[in-house]
């Protein structure tokens, strides 16, 4: 396996008269800043960070808003279950697809534009979104949002890896952690609030203005990063790439609607397209990639911290996202709370993963991921064994303490992992391993509710028909969808002792 052991090079930028002189090594040196440039940067880099940070945050967090405005809209709009599920469906099958193509992006264009594209096409679509008038604008509106999501997460991942010394990565990775984790814990309970009080228009509207202003300060503040350089697009690897990853996500997101299980046409045609597409678009990738041509280049999985990473990243998103969909299900029809309390009673959670997550960072920079990823790993499969034996009568502060417990786990597992996988590749292939990250989290999402709620769906039908209630045969059912998350859970265990810090490879390079 091939671990990082390259310095970056600065690329040859024209720097402007007004900026801050770069004073570098010697090319033959491996061209690194010096520390006096280094710290005369930091103002600038923080302010970049920040505001990647909050972007990113914004654009994730409105990607699970929508799920508890569901009910509302189809009430609003006069629109069944099957068609506003779509409003789901649809932005992580954009995700999908996509996240594979910012590898190539981030390599061709100035880290400027991509932002303020990103930012555009999202602010587009959250204005589209605030005035639509009928489902198909709104539908419309959430792929335009979902197109700038997919851009930022891995333009954030990227600038944080070309900007930020090794020795200071954990700490940053932390707050990227709180964007990836805390902002889909906590957008069930903001719609709540925000449902509880006013229209689901509302939702996009407040959102509206923040987008607005990251991008404009954006557009004037966001200096370019990384050095472009030519390369070609592949059209056949990007249709490869939509059916092999869209057929993925879309087939595992099916699997959980009522009438389209494994044993229908709907259920298993989208995956075997999926996998087909998958498998042709790794071949094309192997074959483009000897000429550094691939769209997505997967030589990253030649360093074994990444492939040990992206594995226990995506254990780790199974649980997560299996968790935030059927534990709303399970305190509002078999314990009777309403959306708001169910959205009170899992902040908790969610706050605590953003209060750890720095603390985390700074912990892995000092002592490395293994302190934290072994017993990340235990913690959490420990809570998805312990919330098999959810029923119809359990007290509702067993769910909030399993929660905050599952919580503690995922927040001791992001950091060290999103950090020491993406450290262990070569600087020239930061982008592609960003978006085969963020490529991995959707469909990981995809696979966690899938399974979670196809898995609840088939044993609640079942007891359905033996005459039991509807809460007992809810209950049931996410006892059985716990059941294979905790045995799946279980894999990371033994993974988790094979992640290790990576050698130092010298301070990242800058550009203008």
């Amino acid at each position: 396996m091939t671990e990082n052991t390259s310095t970056a090079s600065v690329p040859g930028a024209s720097v402007p008269t007004a900026s801050v002189p770069t004073e570098t090594v010697p090319a033959a040196s491996g061209s690194v800043t010096s520390t006096a440039t280094t710290a005369a940067l930091d103002s600038r880099n923080r302010l970049v960070l920040t505001l990647l940070l909050v972007s990113t945050f914004v654009v994730i967090l409105n990607e699970t808003l929508m799920g508890v405005a569901l009910p509302h809209l189809m009430r609003d709009l006069s629109i069944s279950a099957s068609a506003a599920q779509w409003l789901t469906t649809a932005f992580m099958l954009t995700m999908a697809v996509v996240i594979p193509i910012t590898g190539f992006l981030l390599q061709r264009f100035h880290t400027r534009p991509v932002f303020i594209t990103a930012m555009s096409l999202f602010s587009v679509g959250t204005l589209i979104a605030a005035v639509a008038p009928g489902f198909e604008v709104l539908l419309v509106a959430r792929v335009v949002q979902a197109t700038g999501t997919a851009i930022m997460v891995p333009l954030l991942f990227t600038t944080v890896m070309t900007l930020v010394p090794e020795q200071s990565r954990g700490r940053t990775m932390g707050n990227i952690s709180i964007v990836i984790s805390v902002a889909p814990a906590i957008g069930p309970t903001i719609s709540g609030f925000i449902l509880n009080v006013l229209d689901w228009r509302w939702m996009f509207i407040l959102v509206l203005p923040i987008a607005l202003a990251a991008l404009i300060t954006g557009a004037v503040r966001v200096p370019n990063v990384t050095e472009p350089r030519v390369t070609p697009i592949d059209v056949l690897s990007v249709i490869l790439s939509a059916f092999g990853f869209g057929g993925i996500v879309y087939g595992l997101s099916n699997l959980g609607t009522p009438g389209s299980g494994i044993t229908t046409v709907s259920g298993w045609l989208p995956l075997a397209v999926g996998a087909v597409g998958l498998a042709l678009f790794i071949y094309r990738q192997l074959r483009l990639q000897r000429r550094n041509e691939a769209l997505l280049d997967l030589r990253t999985f030649r360093a074994s911290n990444f492939s040990y990473a992206i594995g226990m990243i995506s254990i780790s998103m199974v649980a997560l996202f299996g968790t935030i969909i059927l534990l709303p299900i399970y305190t509002q029809n078999v314990l009777g709370l309403d959306v708001l309390a169910t959205g009170l009673l899992l902040l908790p959670g969610g706050l605590l993963m953003g209060i750890l997550a720095p603390f985390v960072g700074r912990l892995y920079d000092r002592f490395g991921p293994s302190p934290l990823v072994v017993p990340g790993a235990i913690i959490v499969s420990a809570v998805l064994w312990s919330l098999t034996f959810l029923g119809e009568h359990t007290a509702f502060w067993w769910v909030l303490v399993a929660h905050v417990a599952l919580s503690l786990g995922l927040a001791l597992l992001f950091t060290p992992l999103f950090t020491a996988g993406l450290a262990a590749l070569k600087p020239e292939l930061y982008s592609h391993g960003s978006a085969i990250l963020g490529t991995i989290q959707q469909v990981a999402g995809a696979a966690g509710t899938a399974l979670f709620v196809t898995v609840m769906t088939a044993r609640s039908t079942a007891l359905l028909g033996e005459n039991a209630s509807q809460a007992a045969a809810t209950a049931a059912g996410i006892h059985s969808a716990f059941i294979y998350g905790a045995i799946i859970s279980l894999f990371a265990i033994p993974v988790a002792f094979f992640i290790r810090k990576p050698a130092a490879s010298g301070e990242p390079a800058f550009a203008h």
